[in-house]
């Protein structure tokens, strides 16, 4: 279900989340709308004699996790994406169960955008995507 937080309601704190395991027909099909065809994600071969040992999902899959929160579930619909800081630190699997969690920092009244603490962990608990997201709520 698709939340609809007024701005008025949201506070300093408030927070929301979703999780989804990364499936390899999501790397594949993230591979085909992106045209990243980067040998580290679709092909294992080649992926095995790379640092990670085996393909990675691409770092945006994650970070369109946080997208899917801020559209979704906080604030929710009529949310405009105005700006996204990001940092990838750990490699995502293919069987990797993600959570992507927004938080609250910062509310800018006069032009109605908020400001969220983005991250992304992993199964384990491994911060695999952090960052800082700005948001305008209509």
């Amino acid at each position: 279900m698709i939340q609809d937080v007024r701005y008025e309601e949201i506070k300093i704190g408030d927070h929301a989340e979703m999780s989804k395991t990364v499936t390899e027909y999501d790397v594949y099909s993230f591979a085909g709308i992106t045209g990243d065809f980067n040998p580290v994600h679709v092909n294992d071969e080649y992926a095995k004699t790379t640092m990670f040992k085996g393909r990675i999902a691409h770092g945006m899959l994650s970070a369109g996790f946080i997208s899917a929160v801020l559209g979704t579930a906080l604030p929710g619909a009529n949310t405009i994406y105005l700006g996204q800081e990001l940092v990838f630190k750990a490699p995502v699997k293919i069987g990797d169960t993600l959570t992507a969690r927004v938080e609250v920092q910062e509310k800018l009244d006069e032009k109605r955008r908020i400001v969220l603490l983005t991250t992304v962990t992993n199964q384990d608990g491994v911060v695999v995507t952090a960052g800082k997201a700005t948001v305008m709520k209509k």
